[in-house]
């Protein structure tokens, strides 16, 4: 009897310590990519549309760093300004996680834009853009990659200079600009 118990004692034990609550940015898309108040796109490297011939060996290294963008972004109208508020405070929750690293933050709590980073052995995996605003909504951005370094986000601004950008993919995104 004692060791039947023991037995469901470590088998539970084992089921609630492999299930992490833990809430991150891509539960997040997961679970809320198919709601109607948001916009999730997917964006991958192609929609440079870049001649590699005329990158530099820095400018390769950067754009090879690079796999794809997520982009979820909750739209604001008149009938969703509370579940708006709970969004927005459920991202800047998961962003507080130390796990998320912030670079940078400018504006107000309110209405501003921050960027932070997933570090893993020294190598960064992803870049965070949390951006948003009261009359408008917010979107956050996933730049995900292979050993990403802020040298590689720099050179991939002269990389985007060099591009023919296919604004086909950036549609569904169209209605929130305009705000």
């Amino acid at each position: 009897m004692k060791s039947t118990l023991f037995i469901i004692a470590l088998l539970g034990s084992l089921v609630l310590g492999s299930c992490n609550s833990e809430s991150t940015l891509q539960k997040y898309f997961v679970e809320n990519n198919e709601k109607k108040d948001f916009i999730a796109l997917d964006i991958s490297s192609n929609i440079l549309n870049v001649d590699q011939t005329k990158l530099t060996a820095v400018q390769k290294e950067a754009l090879q760093s690079f796999d794809k963008i997520n982009v979820l972004a909750f739209k604001l109208d008149d009938k969703n300004k509370a579940e708006f508020e709970t969004e927005r405070a459920k991202v800047n929750l998961i962003l507080k996680n130390p796990t998320y690293q912030q670079l940078i933050k400018f504006g107000s709590g309110k209405e501003g834009a921050s960027v932070s980073y997933i570090e893993k052995d020294g190598k960064i995996n992803e870049f965070v853009v949390f951006a948003n605003k009261n009359d408008a909504g917010f979107a956050v951005v996933r730049v995900l990659g292979k050993d990403m370094n802020p040298t590689n986000i720099m050179n991939m601004v002269s990389v985007l200079k060099e591009s023919k950008i296919d604004l086909e993919q950036l549609k569904p995104l169209q209605g929130l600009i305009k705000k």
